[in-house]
């Protein structure tokens, strides 16, 4: 509740409490220690002295002392011109002789009372010239404060020195060193602060003459209209119904009639885009949020995510960018900008700022823009929001675009509030007659405005980006004073632009206040639909963002956890030893087994069949094979198991977590997969770097001296025949897929023939047959020197196999006649030694972070985020929408209960303060009798 309401409802009980310092003035109280009360004078006047001669000398005032703090602003004038650091100190120098000053005529005013019988008369005479003092000092700081502007820091330095006057000054109020009574809330002053500021009330230009009950009763009105907006931007939320929302001031006009000047008038800053083209072409939906009690005026796009914004600059760059995005083509868009201002200086309102009319469309501007403007506008004058239709005071009345068009839509004018701009470029007594014009009579009025800011002069102090309401209202005031006659309160017509503000207020409390009813059945039958579709579709299944990745969460980390107890070193081993496995058939095939042949012209290869097929019966001290054992072991060893063997298993965990996804629901969700792709590679990377350095150093022992069990022998010979077979199968597979590529075997079986005889040198061919040769083309003998090579591996596998198979093959010191079995050892004796690494260093690590780092990536996503995830998915964004809609319809109705409760509570009160203010006065006039 305000602080006007309550003062409202606290005022009957305070005013007894009360009743000396603010019904009787300090100076009719007799000291006779009577029980009657003493006459009484007329209500208390902070700007008016007291009549001198009016009192005895007993009887004299606690009048506050002449305040250097009066001739301050004339002083600081002139400080301006020399530095700052001087002026400083020498205000500072005058505050402490004022405060001296305080404490001096305190203890004097104490000594006077004591001898006021003995110098009475003398006494007088002192303070009627201290009064006197007074009231010419208050005078000129009045002038001065009337005709000189000051910079807003410097204002902030006489208030507050003037408010420690005030309360340091007051010791005579309460007898001589009595202590100051604290001012209570509960007055017109202190209660309508409030409103005061948001109708650019009790500023330079304007002065807050409302009485306590008219003061509370705007309190009462602003914050039922408060409500009423917080309701309409929820409505505004819920959306998908046009019957769904709650009216705004709609503000039309042509592009010349002053519609930014009113806009920036009302709000107290230039925000709006400015521009020699057409700026606005999307409605600025505008909302102003009173902040009573904030100290900082600040503007959000809600729609953009820009945070506060507190340079209004900023926010006209931005409502610029914004509208220039609209294509040249297009010109306007009906896609509304939304924006938000608080301020402690503006009024609760909803205002709509449309594209100016225009008359006629320019060269670079399509033909049609004129209609799109006016049809835009009809979108939004439409009944039941109110239209502000501004118009300037130079324009006759029958052209104005803006009146034209509010009478379409609302021929009788009962929502429509003229506003007349430029007030001060016509004749005073043609300016009254445009505000009362009958001709175009509207019910709520017109307004006469003078929004232009003046020329701000050259002085040290600028203005920046403060706030303008002072300076616009300082000259409204200024011209409609200076025509008491035609503007005067005695005509009226309502002039300026604190006048605009309340009427704004008023209309749009009302016009809320009378669409409640009907928005209220609207929402009612929204609402069932609503709940109708969550029980029949959703089961009544409550759903929310966080709920949704929750759960999603908790089944993809519990797949993880299957998936973690099924892979371990025994997956590992059968990983690396597979791709060893492989490492170990390409050295044999580097030395020991054919080459694919290149080129007829000189083949190579020859003889490998035949050198093997003698290795059986070989030397055992021959040095070739020796070599060729030696090299190829050190090949092996060297070929960097650590990282090799870590990155097969990285990435084999990686395709692991990646078939996780698919078969969870993140697999509908880009977003949340991209995040646990990006820390499945984030940790394994970590890892990886330091797993691979260290297995190369546990490995490193192999590299220089193998010995091998006759176990670790005997498992390397089973599994390298294992190892040919397969490799032989490959074979006589990619050798049925060449004989089917060439047409049959028959064709095959020639081209091959033909190759051979050019292998033993029974057809010598010229050059290296890139034409072709033997009447076949090139690609049937490219395509034969294939099929060659795969039957002469096929060839060299068999007969290996059967070398592995022999006796010979069962012991490891035949190593040099076995180098198929003793690779797949050294190879089986690396997988032992890096699986036991990987499983400790590796796995472990990851199944430990993971979930852990998931947790941390999906727990500081923000709002937006957890909304776009949910609604990457089409079946969760439809249940989200409807779970939604449903709550924020209930909540908007709980809201407008609250908010009829709220009207019938202040209806009821207002009919008590109006019985009680009946009494009251009917009391007075008895004790006035008595």
């Amino acid at each position: 509740m305000s602080g006007r309401l309550l003062a409202s409802r606290l005022a009957p009980l305070a005013r007894p409490a009360l009743s000396l310092t603010r019904r009787t003035p300090f100076h009719t109280l007799q000291r006779t220690g009577g029980l009657l009360p003493g006459p009484r004078g007329p209500r208390w006047q902070n700007r008016r002295p007291w009549p001198l001669g009016s009192y005895s000398v007993h009887n004299v005032p606690a009048v506050r002392h002449a305040s250097f703090a009066r001739l301050l602003p004339r002083l600081a004038l002139k400080l301006a011109r020399i530095p700052a650091m001087f002026g400083a100190a020498a205000i500072a120098g005058l505050a402490y002789i004022q405060y001296q000053a305080g404490q001096a005529y305190n203890y004097g005013a104490d000594i006077l009372g004591r001898a006021s019988d003995a110098v009475g008369s003398g006494a007088k005479s002192l303070f009627e010239g201290a009064a006197d003092i007074y009231g010419q000092t208050r005078n000129g700081w009045e002038k001065t404060k009337d005709g000189i502007e000051l910079p807003e820091w410097l204002q902030q330095l006489f208030a507050k020195e003037e408010g420690s006057g005030n309360e340091g000054g007051g010791a005579g109020n309460g007898g001589p060193g009595g202590p100051q009574p604290k001012e209570s809330g509960v007055g017109a002053a202190g209660a309508g602060a409030a409103t005061a500021a948001a109708f650019a009330l009790d500023k330079d230009g304007e002065e807050d003459a409302r009485e306590e009950s008219a003061a509370a009763r705007d309190d009462q009105m602003m914050l039922l209209t408060k409500k009423m907006i917080e309701i309409r931007s929820l409505l505004q939320t819920v959306g998908q119904a046009e019957h769904l929302t709650l009216p705004s001031i709609v503000v039309v006009g042509s592009q010349s009639s002053g519609k930014s000047s009113v806009l920036e008038a009302i709000v107290g800053h230039e925000f709006l885009p400015k521009g020699s083209n057409m700026v606005t072409r999307r409605p600025i939906e505008l909302t102003l949020v009173n902040t009573p009690e904030a100290h900082a005026e600040y503007g959000e796009f809600p729609a953009l995510g820009l945070g506060k914004i507190t340079d209004f600059s900023q926010i006209q760059r931005t409502l610029t960018d914004l509208n220039l995005a609209v294509p040249e083509t297009d010109c306007v868009s009906d896609d509304p900008i939304q924006l938000r201002i608080y301020s402690p200086n503006v009024p609760d309102l909803s205002l709509i700022d449309l594209p100016g009319y225009i008359q006629v469309s320019g060269f670079d501007q399509p033909t049609e823009l004129k209609e799109k403007i006016a049809a835009l506008c009809d979108k939004y004058i439409q009944a039941p929001n109110v239209i502000l239709a501004i118009s300037a005071a130079d324009v006759d009345l029958a052209n104005s675009t803006s009146l034209r068009a509010s009478r379409r839509v609302d021929p009788r004018g009962e929502r429509t509030i003229g506003v007349i701009t430029k007030m001060d470029l016509v004749d005073p007594i043609r300016g009254a007659a445009i505000l009362n014009d009958e001709n175009y009579p509207l019910r709520l009025g017109y307004v006469g405005v003078v929004c232009r800011i003046p020329e701000q002069s050259k002085s040290l102090f600028s203005r920046g980006s403060a706030n303008i309401t002072s300076a616009i209202t300082r000259n409204e005031s200024t011209y409609f004073n200076s025509h008491p006659d035609t503007f005067g309160p005695e005509t009226e017509v309502t002039v300026g632009t604190p006048n605009l503000r309340k009427k704004l207020m008023h209309v749009l409390e009302t016009t809320m206040s009378a669409s409640l009813a009907q928005t209220a059945e609207a929402i009612h039958h929204e609402l069932a639909e609503a709940t109708y579709e969550f029980k029949v579709q959703y089961n009544e299944r409550p759903l929310s963002a966080e709920s949704y990745l929750a759960e999603s969460l908790d089944h993809f980390k519990h797949s993880f956890k299957t998936f973690s107890d099924s892979f371990g070193r025994p997956e590992i081993r059968e990983i690396l030893k597979h791709e060893l496995d492989q490492q170990v058939l390409n050295l044999l095939a580097q030395r020991y087994w054919n080459r694919p042949i290149e080129d007829l012209s000189h083949v190579e290869g020859q003889g490998i069949m035949e050198s093997l097929a003698d290795l059986p019966k070989s030397d055992p001290n021959d040095q070739l094979w020796q070599l060729k054992l030696d090299a190829s072991t050190a090949s092996l060893t060297k070929l960097g198991i650590g990282r090799l063997a870590t990155t097969v298993v990285a990435e084999s965990v990686a395709a692991h977590v990646e078939r996780l996804i698919g078969n969870s629901t993140f697999n509908a969700h880009p977003f949340a997969r991209t995040i646990i792709n990006s820390a499945t590679s984030g940790i394994l990377s970590d890892l990886s770097y330091d797993t691979s350095d260290e297995l190369e150093i546990c490995v490193k022992p192999y590299k220089y001296r193998i010995d091998l069990e006759d176990y670790e022998w005997s498992r390397g010979r089973d599994n390298i025949g294992k190892v040919l077979k397969e490799e032989l199968k490959d074979c006589e597979g990619a050798l049925k897929s060449v004989e089917a590529e060439m047409g049959g075997k028959k064709k095959l079986k020639d081209v091959m023939s033909f190759i051979d005889r050019v292998k033993k040198g029974d057809v010598v061919l010229e050059g290296n047959a890139g034409g072709g040769a033997g009447g076949f083309s090139a690609a049937l003998l490219a395509r034969g020197r294939d099929a060659v090579f795969l039957r002469d591996r096929a060839d060299i596998i068999r007969m290996r196999l059967m070398a592995v198979n022999s006796k010979q093959c069962k012991s490891k010191k035949n190593k040099y006649y076995c180098p198929e079995v003793f690779l797949d050892a050294v190879a089986d004796k690396l997988t032992t030694t890096a699986d036991l690494f990987l499983d400790a260093e590796l796995l472990s690590k990851f199944y430990y972070q993971f979930p852990r780092t998931l947790d941390q990536k999906f727990r500081s996503l923000s709002t937006h985020q957890l909304e776009q995830f949910a609604r990457e998915d089409p079946k969760i964004r439809r249940h989200l929408d409807v779970v939604r809609r449903k709550e924020l319809l209930e909540h908007v109705l709980k809201e407008m209960e609250a908010l009829r409760a709220l009207e019938a509570r202040e209806k009821r009160g207002m009919s008590q303060r109006v019985r009680e203010g009946e009494s009251e006065g009917r009391r007075r006039r008895g004790w006035g009798l008595f």
